[in-house]
């Protein structure tokens, strides 16, 4: 695997050009110089079958790596019975979708703990996380793995410790790391490259397999409040941070390959190129 760049949806630029159709994404990324596409079925899954083998033909034959992220609304340590069964539903829907479109990473919230103490709701979670595993198994679908992610808010789940947990239970469960989430979460968490640093050896300390080598990345400036994640903003509005400088530079020392996704306001695909080449910008000064 090699590390790839490429956005989360679809910028505004690519309907101000024109275009109409995620269809022709793959082909508009590979232009620019990208080769990753996150396709969100954020608010629900609703693409047609047909749609999605299109989509990932199209990507196959540009070389373009999809992944998916599930609906945002699943929540895996709820303590309601049916709201559980219907967070399984998500998952399993999108893991479908996922196959139709090649993908083989779909990203899940893990959802907040409500009036459970946060030990309980970890418990919960990787429950109904291995109740979805087992049925992705019996569909014949164990080659897509399931990610995880570090949520931005301090009410909900998702410490990179918690993460790291869930992702203990089956090596297909792979970290989505978003370093805004972190930094939000932490009011600023992420102020230079030793903040990174520990992000980075907590998951190889913990995973101790290729996982802390070819993790899923969401990276975007972020505006936070006291409770954390409040609104996503761009590479140029440089009074949010984090900075993917220093992120860049550990990428290339430590020789890590993840996927990494932009998920900035708007501007998702331009703003991926730039991280791109800031990191092939370290990688040339490294070479």
């Amino acid at each position: 695997m090699t590390i790839k760049f490429g956005p989360s949806g679809n910028s505004d630029i690519f309907y101000q050009q024109g275009h109409k159709s995620s269809l022709e994404m793959p082909a508009w990324l590979r232009d620019m110089g990208l080769d990753a596409y996150e396709y969100s079925f954020g608010r629900g899954i609703r693409i047609k079958e047909a749609t999605a083998r299109a989509l990932g033909e199209n990507a196959r034959v540009q070389q373009i790596t999809i992944s998916v992220h599930a609906p945002y609304y699943i929540n895996l340590a709820t303590p309601d019975q049916d709201k559980r069964r219907n967070s399984i539903n998500y998952i399993i829907n999108s893991v479908i979708a996922a196959d139709w479109m090649g993908a083989n990473r779909v990203v899940v919230h893990p959802g907040v703990p409500g009036k459970k103490d946060r030990r309980e709701a970890i418990e919960m979670a990787k429950k109904v996380l291995a109740e979805a595993l087992e049925e992705i198994d019996k569909l014949g679908l164990g080659h897509i793995s399931l990610c995880p992610e570090t949520m931005g808010k301090k009410n909900q789940l998702g410490t990179v410790d918690e993460i790291i947990e869930l992702c203990s239970l089956d090596k297909r469960l792979i970290p989505t790391i978003d370093f805004g989430h972190i930094h939000a979460r932490g009011e600023g968490a992420i102020k230079g490259k030793e903040d990174y640093a520990r992000i980075l050896d907590a998951l190889e300390s913990s995973l101790k397999d290729e996982r802390a080598s070819s993790f899923h990345v969401h990276f975007s400036r972020i505006e936070f409040t006291s409770g954390g994640e409040s609104r996503h903003w761009n590479l140029k509005d440089v009074q949010y941070g984090p900075e993917f400088e220093p992120l860049a530079e550990l990428l290339v020392e430590r020789k890590l390959q993840p996927t990494v996704i932009c998920e900035s306001k708007g501007m998702m695909a331009e703003d991926a190129l730039q991280l791109k080449r800031i990191y092939l910008n370290k990688l040339s000064q490294r070479g």
